[in-house]
């Protein structure tokens, strides 16, 4: 699959070949879901608590007795019933995770980038390279790459720019930049456009070229 490589001004210089194995996968949503969920369920912290009634202070004595009150009868003020009583059927600490072998995972994410390639959503630029980045300066880099689209910035390599980039990318609410290796299936599903650097296309090669 051949797309257009433009530079930082959005105007196109040349050609390239989007790798085959990475870009032109079989596009299996079932298994982005799976991959999505996963993701989601592993950043829950599952540190909710409540206390049941075996841990809740007092109930020691029985509120009134059993017969002529013409009351319900009662037998501990630690009930569900009262009020500050123990919680029935509530949230306790509980781990969330689950667990995906990583040909499936990466598999995911070779579905996802074949889809954005299908779709038109994957921009490819020579380079991003700043003498002095500023959050302004950034914006309109990224205004003539992706245009209004929220774009997901993969950078082959932590090195200056990157540094850089990231601390801008904070003030600029509908981008995000992380590096190739980091890239994971919440943020390709997240973001309308996937800019690529040049050397970015070898790092997902390696990452994910192999079955």
């Amino acid at each position: 699959m051949k797309v257009d490589v433009l530079n930082m001004q959005g105007e196109k210089v040349k050609q390239v070949d989007l790798p085959a194995a990475v870009f032109e996968a079989k596009v299996n949503v079932d298994l982005m879901h799976q991959a999505f969920q996963r993701q989601m369920a592993n950043a829950r912290l599952g540190t909710h608590q409540t206390k049941v009634r075996a841990e809740v202070a007092g109930g020691g004595a029985k509120p009134w007795k059993q017969k002529g009150t013409g009351r319900a009868r009662q037998g501990s003020t630690i009930s569900a019933q009262w009020v500050g009583g123990g919680r029935i059927h509530t949230p306790h600490p509980r781990k969330y995770t689950q667990a995906m072998p990583k040909k499936m995972r990466q598999a995911a994410l070779r579905s996802a980038l074949s889809a954005k390639a299908a779709e038109s959503e994957i921009v490819v630029v020579d380079e991003l390279k700043f003498d002095e980045l500023k959050t302004k300066v950034m914006a309109t880099t990224l205004n003539s790459l992706v245009g209004e689209a929220t774009a997901l910035v993969l950078m082959p390599a932590k090195d200056e720019t990157y540094e850089k980039a990231t601390r801008v990318a904070n003030n600029i609410p509908d981008a995000k930049i992380m590096l190739a290796s980091y890239v994971n299936i919440r943020d390709l599903l997240g973001y309308e456009k996937v800019v690529l650097p040049l050397k970015t296309l070898d790092v997902l090669s390696a990452h994910l070229g192999k079955e």
